[in-house]
């Protein structure tokens, strides 16, 4: 089902149960339930949740109808309305409808999805033991952290913003501070603020206020130029973590996290550390600007954004890390925490609400996700002109897991099977297992090649090879040198 709210009559039959349709019998009027499914798609996607509807063990469905639906509407809007069993009333009259189906009758709720601003949508009273969250397996109670976290975003005031009155600036890394004025002044030739002393800059940047007399951090201070032991003090689950995998006999070929002891830790160096590593391979054409060379493409530019996008959207406060991994055929980057706007508003783009908007503004007044609002679809829109496989977002809910954002970057050429390839094997599975069975022996890429009479190198590495290694079924003879010209490979 398409869209939150959407419900189609002749698709009924199609139907089924996921995390955006729920069917209830409601024989016996409104079956418990049903509240905590308004809560569940409330804090999630939303919804429909059909009344007068059996779902069989083969997950068809049938219509039972419902007796009286006069009273069913009326008993559903009483309480509907009732603040001490539901928090908020988010329908209208036209979201509640009725429809004739075989001769029984059914009643469609649509249950939008809540603004930040209304939630947690929970019932009974009781915010922590009533509030619920969607997944695949249905309706389940959200923890204590989930509401904490809904609680957060509610605030027009981003967490970042919070004066830290118990620290000084003398806690943030100098070294963190000189880079990044660098870069601001490199960007800002002959600004006001290139001259000031660092107290007062960093007050005009968001990681600073004068309080009672004292220049003190903002928490986006911190999480942007403090050392990372003192950053763990104020928020305890702060984590960076970038993992290279360009070598499936290595469990990574590099590795940056906070932890390490050996750097900052803070969110300014993990930015200059990982987006070069990121990129590294990435062409650059020659181009110029007056006489000035080009360093950065588009794609370099997205791939900038996709990471300063991951960072100021996180919920440092979740029991989860920032992740971002290079495969050789993606980036993703994965951070805790929803969308506040909803993943729907955030492709579409044109409004930014970031989670954390001091740190925004730092990475703004860099030249790093300057365009509020536009972020995410200009990605999109780099990825396609570069004619490459389209990248996803993802929103993952669950108990048992902290919420979290995913963004995928394929690397791959969305026409590779078809534009590049010219082997008379139609079936890429087909392809890997004559590679698997002609590595018999040690083979080189040329060889492969030859004897798949696939003319495209990029084709027989990237959808090929590359898979195969990473699925353990070929192996690099020279494993600690992936580019080297005596290179062969040999089925495990």
């Amino acid at each position: 089902m398409s869209g939150q709210t959407q419900f189609d009559l002749k698709n009924f039959d199609s139907y089924r149960e996921d995390n955006r349709l729920e069917v209830k019998k409601a024989k016996g009027g409104l079956p418990k339930s049903l509240w905590d499914t308004y809560s569940s798609f409330a804090n999630t996607y939303g919804g429909c949740i059909i009344l007068g509807v059996v779902e069989h063990e083969d997950h068809t469905w049938e219509t039972c109808g419902l007796k009286d639906v006069s009273k069913l509407r009326k008993d559903f809007w009483d309480v509907m309305n009732n603040p001490e069993k539901v928090s908020i009333n988010l329908l209208r009259e036209v979201d509640v409808t009725d429809y004739e189906i075989n001769g029984d009758v059914i009643l469609v709720i649509r249950v939008p999805r809540a603004t930040r601003e209304n939630k947690p949508v929970f019932i009974n009273g009781d915010m922590f033991a009533g509030t619920f969250k969607r997944n695949w397996e249905g309706d389940y109670h959200c923890t204590k952290r989930e509401v904490l976290a809904m609680l957060r975003d509610q605030a027009d005031d981003t967490p970042d913003m919070k004066i830290l009155e118990d620290y000084s600036i003398s806690d943030f890394d100098k070294s963190s501070i000189r880079a990044y004025r660098v870069r601001y002044n490199t960007r800002h030739d002959n600004h006001p603020w290139t001259q000031l002393p660092d107290d007062e800059f960093l007050v005009r940047i968001g990681a600073a206020k004068d309080y009672k007399g004292k220049i003190v951090p903002t928490a986006a201070g911190l999480l942007m130029f403090g050392q990372e032991y003192l950053i763990t003090t104020e928020f305890p689950e702060y984590f960076l973590d970038y993992r290279e995998k360009l070598d499936p006999n290595i469990r990574w070929t590099d590795r940056v996290q906070s932890q390490s002891g050996d750097w900052s830790g803070n969110i300014f160096d993990f930015f200059a550390q990982v987006y070069p590593k990121i990129t590294a391979d990435f062409k650059k054409p020659f181009m110029t600007e007056g006489p000035y060379r080009v360093e950065e493409t588009p794609k370099h530019l997205a791939v900038r954004e996709a990471i300063a996008n991951c960072l100021v959207n996180t919920d440092y406060f979740q029991s989860w890390s920032v992740v971002i991994e290079r495969y050789p055929d993606r980036i993703t980057l994965a951070n805790p925490g929803l969308v506040r706007l909803g993943k729907e508003q955030m492709l579409k783009g044109g409004i930014s609400e970031p989670r954390n908007k001091n740190l925004f503004k730092m990475f703004n007044l860099i030249g790093v996700g300057e365009h509020a609002g536009s972020g995410v679809p200009d990605i999109f829109e780099v990825w396609k002109r570069e004619k490459l496989e389209a990248p996803t977002v993802e929103e993952q809910f669950g108990a048992d897991k902290p919420d979290r954002t995913i963004i995928n970057l394929p690397l791959l050429s969305a026409n590779l099977g078809t534009d590049l390839g010219t082997s008379a094997y139609d079936d890429e599975v087909d392809k890997k297992k004559l590679i698997i069975e002609f590595c018999v022996r040690e083979r080189s890429k040329a060889e492969i090649q030859e004897y798949l009479k696939i003319k495209s190198e990029r084709y027989v590495r990237q959808k090929l090879i590359t898979p195969l290694i990473l699925e353990g079924k070929l192996r690099r003879t020279i494993p600690d040198k992936p580019q080297s010209k005596n290179q062969k490979y040999i089925a495990t």
